[in-house]
């Protein structure tokens, strides 16, 4: 299941850095505007502690994890949605995102420039937010045009869509973001069609100093980020990039080590991941055993016979049924056969909705 954040914010905020410390590479990351021109795109594990609580019962010889994908896109400088800068390139790319991580600057280093020429990161967000509303506003207008006509007709689904179309031009003319606006279900079936940019999920990323960042709240600008982030009912996560690209080169109990040193429980990029996988509704199934214990990705929402087409398509065509119990049952009883004594091991047929930690055994017949 393919789906990928795209790393976005002005020059300089500490977008590249992120991403070394996401994937542990070295991409271009100098101190200067446009450093990344092309999209980098690094594929990265899922942290799921539970994963390695059921190692520790099955000891599989083979460990799989569930992934995430991240791609580094150039820096947005004012005038993008009319193409200053590398502006129709970092829209381009953005588009081909399903959600947006969006780094701001929260800290002060007269080293590093900034392109504004100071540390302001409302203002930046809501700079990229209007830059994305203009081009988004430029779509709308553009299928509104052709909308419009039929609408004069009475075509009923050219009326509608063009009430949606309205609707949207209003807010984004206002400089709203289209994710901030209350859609219908039928506004929200048209809107899967015009992949605006505004539309996308977000998780703020307030970049800081490694001295401020055990206490984000004592930082003015993280505050500030963190209230808007409050505001639209998105998620504010502080981080210190460039330590946490110096923890991506650590193995696994000295990065833990150094975290409990500064009073950090999970650093700030698996805060960003979990976060990420999450907020596009994306869940984790296991199955196990001693050849492999593994973890699955599906969507919130899916039943038992798409979760087993993920695995394989003839499980999908051939399901007969699934044998399920949790991750939690699992914990408390330490192996399948307390398990199947104590009644926790279920059988679920085609109309079951798959559940966040389950551990399943398809079965089936082709």
């Amino acid at each position: 299941m393919s789906l990928t954040a795209g790393i976005v914010g002005l020059p300089n905020v500490g977008k590249s850095t992120l991403f070394n410390a996401i994937t542990n590479s070295q991409v271009l990351a100098e101190n200067y505007p446009f450093a990344t021109i092309n999209p980098n795109v690094g594929v990265v594990e899922v942290p799921d502690e539970r994963m390695d609580e059921i190692v520790k019962l099955f000891h599989p010889k083979k460990v799989i994890n569930t992934t995430f994908e991240f791609t580094d896109i150039a820096g947005l400088v004012k005038g993008a949605s009319k193409g200053e800068g590398l502006g129709n390139q970092f829209l381009a790319n953005i588009r081909q995102t399903d959600a947006i991580i969006h780094v701001v600057r929260c800290f002060d280093d007269p080293d590093i420039e900034h392109v504004e020429g100071s540390v302001d990161p409302v203002r930046d967000i809501e700079e990229i937010n209007l830059e994305l509303c203009i081009a988004d506003l430029d779509t709308v207008e553009n299928r509104l045009a052709k909308v419009i006509r039929k609408a004069q007709t009475k075509e009923k689904d050219a009326v509608q869509e063009n009430e949606t179309l309205q609707k949207l031009k209003e807010a984004l003319t206002a400089g709203t973001p289209v994710r901030l606006i209350e859609l219908s279900d039928k506004d929200k079936e048209y809107l899967k069609n015009y992949s605006l940019l505004t539309a996308k999920p977000v998780i703020y990323v307030a970049n800081m100093s490694d001295e401020e960042v055990s206490q984000p709240e004592q930082n003015a600008y993280f505050q500030s980020v963190k209230k808007l982030a409050d505001s639209e009912g998105s998620e504010c996560i502080a981080i210190c990039a460039k330590m946490e690209e110096e923890l991506s080169g650590m193995e696994k109990d000295e990065k833990k080590a150094f975290l409990e040193d500064l009073g950090i429980q999970t650093s700030g990029l698996d805060q960003i991941i979990k976060a990420a996988y999450h907020l596009l509704g994306l869940r984790t199934f296991f199955t196990v055993g001693e050849p492999e214990c593994r973890a699955w990705t599906f969507r919130q929402g899916m039943k038992a016979p798409q979760c087993a087409g993920i695995i394989h398509s003839d499980f999908e065509k051939g399901f007969i049924r699934a044998e399920i119990y949790s991750y939690e049952d699992l914990m408390e009883y330490k192996n399948e056969t307390a398990l199947k004594e104590h009644g926790k091991i279920r059988l679920e047929g085609k109309e079951y909705l798959m559940q966040d930690g389950d551990i399943v055994f398809f079965r089936f017949n082709v």
